[in-house]
């Protein structure tokens, strides 16, 4: 990357919202545009999470682009290792390697209204962009609780996304700190090893069976034979969750007998009632994502293991703190607290057109238009943006119907000619939002009586789309003009030389312009 090179598209991020931007971009016949990628490798949250145990909880042929089917899924809920090779297969065979930039995290995007461009600077250089698509993803950001004390503590201490494979934790006491997704993986992975294992659990999650195993060697010579039975595979698990949404987004009360089979679940892993009573929720299943495993329960039954059902208070030297008072001597603490969701670094680097950061116009909460642009930051997506996310089904579907809106976004900008851009109107962003709002009211998420990483700071749920991923797909099918203000640059006066690093003249602006949609 020079220091002034100009793209037509840069993208952020080599995880699957950011290869499957490159892909379509590539599809489209577009190949002026870089991947900007901060780490010295593709897969985003699966090349940083490669805790012990890490495996994915949606069906290994459900969550994969529907454009690179992978016949050789090992077992039906693969792990950490073969998602992230398919995401190197992927990077091969579409050719992406020449368009990637490691190295090179994003310190700071500035729109340039005169120039109707984005300045981008990086940790190895600068460059400008007529569009951004940033692919950061919300599971990228690792977030560790201020608990006082921490700066004492004698041991090792990191998140379960930043794991620290130099440090051997057998013979070891070990604090494992939250009780999520990533949490009821390294909890089983680990225990065996350690001498101690003291669980410090918030919230006690819904954890279901999980019905894993390996892919037997006819079924992957059949699809390989034949791609249809893996479509008709991919199909049959899409179409179940699809009919479970209705429960999830309209009547939660129907989820009462996912629920009392959970409890089953419990009272079949778990002898002691003390225990039992500790890892029984008290909210409506679903409220919080439904996590599975198979060996999460037997785990918190070994003697080595304690399960405090209180958050983390304070660390006093090597001794770990509970809010309710217990006390524990640990050797490492390791942190599954999760990441910035609603709270997405990335906002404070991008400057709009107002001279406000992406962060300060979302200071009283995320939204976007279709989940993708927000007012103000002509020019710029992002794939994973509010209310795209969901709790029962695959995301790759929802990043896939994003990379249609993002590859319209950019015809619409080739139909309109010259140097232009589109900047979401306000009104437009409003009124998306306050439909997801009201659609959202009546979910299980807002009304199952938890507290979720789905809310924001204003106890918002900025996070998940309540309905299908049709109906998410039919959404963003296509770009409506009239929900954008269309910024144009006039054309430089006759003789004047284009502007180094553009692509002819008619490119050069002095003043932005605005025009109606349609005028």
């Amino acid at each position: 990357m020079t220091e002034h090179e100009h793209v037509r598209v840069a993208v952020i991020g080599s995880g699957f919202g950011g290869l499957g931007a490159a892909v379509r971009l590539r599809r489209e016949g577009i190949t002026d545009f870089v991947v900007l990628e901060r780490a010295d490798s593709v897969g985003g949250t699966w090349r940083d999470n490669s805790y012990p145990g890490c495996a994915c909880d949606v069906p290994s042929h459900l969550y994969s682009f529907s454009f690179a089917p992978n016949p050789e899924w090992p077992r039906t809920f693969s792990g950490q290792e073969h998602i992230r090779a398919y995401l190197e297969r992927v990077t091969d065979v579409f050719g992406l390697r020449p368009h990637l930039r490691f190295g090179r995290e994003v310190e700071r995007m500035t729109w340039d209204a005169e120039k109707l461009r984005w300045e981008i600077e990086t940790s190895g250089g600068s460059l400008t962009a007529d569009v951004v698509v940033s692919a950061t993803g919300p599971l990228s950001d690792p977030k560790i609780p201020s608990i006082p004390g921490i700066d004492t503590f004698t041991g090792k201490v990191f998140h379960s996304a930043r794991w620290d494979h130099d440090y051997d934790l057998r013979g070891k006491r070990v604090a494992m700190v939250g009780t999520g997704a990533s949490a009821i993986q390294i909890v089983p992975a680990i225990q065996p090893d350690v001498a101690a294992l003291t669980v410090f659990q918030r919230t006690a999650p819904w954890v279901m069976p999980r019905v894993d195993r390996a892919v037997s060697g006819a079924e992957r010579w059949l699809h390989r034979r034949l791609p249809f039975t893996a479509q008709a595979r991919r199909g049959l698990l899409w179409g179940i969750r699809e009919l479970q949404v209705q429960a999830f987004t309209k009547r939660p009360d129907e989820l009462g007998l996912v629920e009392r089979l959970a409890k089953r679940n419990i009272f079949r892993a778990v002898k002691d009632p003390a225990l039992r009573a500790k890892l029984t929720p008290d909210y409506r299943i679903g409220c919080k994502r439904i996590l599975l495993s198979n060996a999460y329960y037997p785990a918190l039954t070994r003697p080595n293991v304690d399960v405090v059902a209180s958050g983390l208070a304070e660390i006093d030297g090597s001794t770990v703190v509970a809010a309710d008072g217990t006390r524990a001597e640990v050797d490492a603490i390791v942190f599954g607290t999760g990441f910035h969701v609603t709270d997405m670094p990335i906002a404070d680097r991008v400057v709009g057109a107002d001279g406000r950061t992406l962060a300060q116009a979302w200071e009283t909460g995320m939204k976007s238009l279709r989940g993708a642009t927000a007012a103000g930051f002509p020019n710029w997506m992002t794939i994973i943006g509010p209310n795209t996310g969901l709790g029962n089904s695959s995301m790759i579907l929802m990043i896939e119907s994003q990379l249609n809106y993002m590859a319209d976004f950019v015809r619409q900008l080739d139909v309109l000619g010259g140097r232009a851009a589109l900047d979401a109107r306000p009104g437009a962003v409003d009124d998306w939002n306050h439909r997801v709002q009201e659609r959202m009211k009546r979910t299980v998420w807002n009304t199952g009586g938890c507290t979720s990483w789905y809310l924001d700071a204003n106890g918002v749920n900025t996070t998940v789309w309540p309905g299908t991923t049709t109906e998410f797909r039919r959404a963003t099918r296509r770009v409506d003009l009239a929900e954008y203000d269309v910024l144009r640059a006039p054309k430089p006066e006759a003789g004047a030389a284009p502007e180094p690093g553009t692509r002819g003249a008619g490119t050069q602006s002095t003043r932005t312009t605005k025009v109606e949609a349609g005028a």
